[in-house]
């Protein structure tokens, strides 16, 4: 189980971040007190779904680089 800070610090954001896509449903957590926290598969699965998406993001953005030549 992660903190907020530690799933933030993983997927190199700031702290409020991570807790804006906890509150939104995108991250799945639980609460320990008042504290949030995130189990670390579901953070690596948050990330690598980022990355696919900024992924094919980079690959369209050469694609329409290459148009330009």
């Amino acid at each position: 189980m992660l903190t907020t800070q530690q799933a933030a610090d993983l997927l190199s954001m700031s702290r409020p971040y991570p807790i804006k896509l906890i509150e939104k449903g995108d991250i799945p957590h639980s609460m320990v007190g008042r504290h949030r926290r995130l189990k670390a598969e579901d953070v690596f699965a948050c990330k690598t779904a980022r990355d696919k998406i900024r992924s094919k993001a980079m690959d369209e953005l050469i694609a329409d680089g290459e148009d330009l030549y």
